[in-house]
């Protein structure tokens, strides 16, 4: 990266480690096998797939045989949503799905699928902080569900749930839990020895690892029906032959996030505090989305009035910082985040949404940039608002 450029946008993507570059390299070269073939060449291949199994089965906490590959986070989101229906209709149970009003489109758009294919789909509301509002889980539990889903970290906001809290309820309940982990993992603890989560997702390109390869932990293959077909990998939950190489890498960045959460957690508190400290101090009319609740270490969103999100990042972008208008996914959009909505921020102010999110790489010298530019990119896009106002 140019010594000039800022990256305040780990939560979007995260450069690729050289340590995993490293580890995955055989396996898009001399390793090349299919792991599902009986020679030496696919007993190659098959022997880092199933080492990437253990790597991220001690980094979280579960089985190796409870690491299912997938895709990414969005297909692993998927697979916990649609696959838990369909596992649940196949028990004569309802296709009957509850998930948090803020979680990933990922997870409301596997929802709401749900409910056209002749199921229901319960939103869970949250309150001003982006936490569940738990007389609401209370209820949807009652009404037995396949499965309940609720973010551990937002990828937008950063609130981090009662998890514990929450799947204890289900538990007590008897519906199984799952948990879209793509920003908790490696930057709080996770460890599922403790938690009785039922179906964790990862994303790799959130760790250090390339696009295109993450995972859905199942702790019970019960719980979930494939929801793509074909041979039997993967004890046929996710058949299709495996990204050996990928599988490899994510194995590598979890072992990595894993050894260096204790020291990352307060490095990356302490950038996010001191970038807050100055926005509050020099912006005017600027409000820390979640900032009366508990927050992962890696996400500051602020709104700010009398901006909007596209201005503001054209503007970052100009003077080398990059950061985001909240989830990559949704880029383009015209209304405000879901996520805000959500939480109450009002609409005018929401549309002044501003994502900026710290990673392995980050340093003070980029909280520094980033906060000595937002104030002239705030006064210049306040100053272009006044003028199309006045037109």
């Amino acid at each position: 990266m140019e010594p000039s450029l800022t990256y305040l946008d780990h939560a979007a993507t995260t450069p690729v480690r050289a340590e995993v570059r490293e580890a995955m390299s055989p396996y898009l070269g001399e390793i090349f096998g299919n792991p599902s073939s009986s020679h030496r060449f696919g007993r190659a291949a098959r022997a880092g797939l199933e080492q990437a199994r253990r790597d991220i089965a001690e980094a979280v906490g579960c089985e190796p045989t409870q690491v299912v590959f997938t895709s990414g986070g969005t297909e692993a989101d998927n697979l916990a949503i649609i696959g838990s229906a369909f596992a649940a209709a196949a028990r004569g149970r309802p296709r009957r799905v509850a998930v948090s009003a803020i979680e990933h489109k990922a997870i409301l758009a596997a929802a709401h699928t749900v409910a056209t294919l002749g199921g229901e789909e319960i939103i869970l509301p949250v309150d001003a902080s982006g936490a569940l509002r738990l007389d609401a889980l209370d209820a949807a539990l009652a009404r037995n569900p396949a499965v309940v889903s609720v973010m551990w970290v937002n990828n937008e906001v950063g609130s981090l749930q009662p998890i514990a809290e929450i799947a204890a309820r289900c538990v007590a309940a008897g519906v199984p839990l799952h948990s879209d982990g793509v920003q908790a993992f490696g930057k709080v603890p996770v460890d599922l020895r403790d938690l009785p989560i039922a179906l964790l997702t990862l994303s790799g390109h959130k760790l250090g690892a390339p696009k295109g390869i993450g995972a859905l932990v199942v702790r019970d293959r019960g719980l979930v029906e494939s929801i793509i077909h074909g041979g039997g990998q993967q004890y046929g939950i996710r058949p299709g032959t495996e990204n050996v190489a990928g599988a490899v890498a994510l194995g590598c960045a979890a072992r990595l996030a894993a050894a260096e959460q204790a020291a990352e957690l307060p490095r990356l508190a302490a950038l996010r505090d001191q970038l807050e400290t100055i926005l509050l101090r020099d912006v005017a009319d600027l409000m820390v989305i979640g900032a009366s609740g508990t927050r992962a270490p890696h996400i500051l969103t602020v709104a700010i009035a009398g901006t909007d999100s596209e201005t503001l990042l054209m503007h970052l972008d100009m003077q080398g910082v990059a950061a985001s208008g909240g989830s990559a996914c949704s880029t383009g959009a015209v209304e405000p985040s879901h996520v805000l909505c959500a939480m109450g921020v009002p609409r005018d102010l929401a549309l002044g949404q501003l994502r900026f999110s710290f990673g392995h790489e980050s340093t003070t010298a980029d909280v520094e940039r980033a906060a000595a530019v937002l104030p002239r990119v705030v006064a210049r896009a306040r100053k272009l608002s006044g003028a199309l106002g006045r037109a």
